[in-house]
């Protein structure tokens, strides 16, 4: 039996002056959001602070809180007034020493099934991440007690059967790898989120700009096409300052993608709540048209297993 269409929302925003302020900001958006017909709402990577990563201090350290903490707590409980999903990704202290970066997923009834860990860590000019985080290992899913888990998990990617979807998620740099998108469409995701924080280096923006917009877009809706799944993308918004450096402009631009590859739903560079109703039956005729996952010759995928393979002279 194919499920019912569900609607997404995309909050597409910046952050307040205090992470107090930015989370009841965020609160308010997703009372909104409710209002539109949302039934799963993704906010951004990191969501409620500034992005961090753009310099090493020890002090941002204190950033991070347990999952399930404060912020969790706070937001379940609107999940469940509400009877919305929401995708609440945060700075996670699993333990002294040891940080992630996580996306935590909260049913309809507030229930917290668990977290995402980012698997793949970049290393770049503004996004120090190796320095603040540890990456996603295999059988590495977040279960508070009481939690029903996610419905399938392989080497560290993860579904969760929600009240509405069967939602996988990924974060950022994550979407980037064809692997992560593959294997979470093969654990039987209806829909791969992808929080965010990308943007322009203000030097690198008149030559570069346009150009790395359209590579993350067309890198994501490949995923939707060649997996035949719906892709949503929730990305930031606004300038960053940060001392020493020329900040970061976060440029927005969060889209949902069908499995066709076709938008349902595009932001421009400001703050707004983006919405999207994803029909699952769209899995199946494209599917059945496009039938990639039943022509893969998984007997002779090996190689993906080896960083580099080379020429035999190499």
């Amino acid at each position: 039996m194919i499920p019912a269409p569900f609607t997404v929302a995309l909050i597409q925003d910046g952050v307040a002056p205090t992470r107090g302020e930015t989370l009841e900001r965020t609160v308010t958006a997703i009372r909104s959001a409710h209002a539109l017909g949302a039934q799963v709402i993704c906010l951004k990577e990191l969501f409620d602070a500034p992005y961090f990563c753009k310099t090493l201090d020890l002090e941002r350290f204190n950033l991070a809180e347990p999952v399930p903490g404060p912020t969790v707590q706070r937001l379940s409980a609107v999940a469940a007034e509400l009877a919305v999903v929401l995708i609440v990704p945060l700075y996670e202290r699993q333990a002294a020493g040891v940080y992630r970066n996580s996306a935590v997923i909260i049913d309809a009834d507030g229930t917290v099934q668990g977290a995402y860990r980012k698997m793949h860590i970049p290393h770049d000019p503004l996004f120090e991440e190796k320095y603040y985080f540890a990456p996603g290992e295999s059988h590495d899913a977040v279960q508070p007690t009481g939690s029903r888990g996610p419905a399938g998990e392989a080497g560290g990617f993860m579904v969760w059967k929600t009240r509405y979807a069967t939602i996988g998620v990924l974060i950022c740099w994550d979407q980037w790898y064809p692997e992560a998108a593959r294997i979470t469409a093969l654990l039987g995701a209806d829909i791969l989120f992808y929080p965010t924080a990308i943007g322009w280096h203000p030097a690198e923006k008149a030559e570069w700009g346009q150009a790395q917009v359209d590579a993350w877009r067309t890198a994501q809706r490949a995923h939707a096409i060649a997996n035949g799944v719906f892709v949503a993308a929730v990305n930031r918004a606004g300038f960053e300052a940060e001392a020493g450096t020329d900040g970061i402009e976060f440029f927005g631009h969060s889209f949902v993608y069908d499995p066709f590859g076709r938008p349902l739903a595009e932001a421009g560079t400001d703050e707004t709540v983006l919405m999207a109703t994803c029909d699952p039956a769209r899995i199946e005729e494209t599917r059945r048209n496009w039938p990639f996952l039943r022509d893969r010759r998984v007997d002779a995928y090996e190689g993906i297993l080896k960083r580099w393979i080379g020429l035999r002279n190499d």
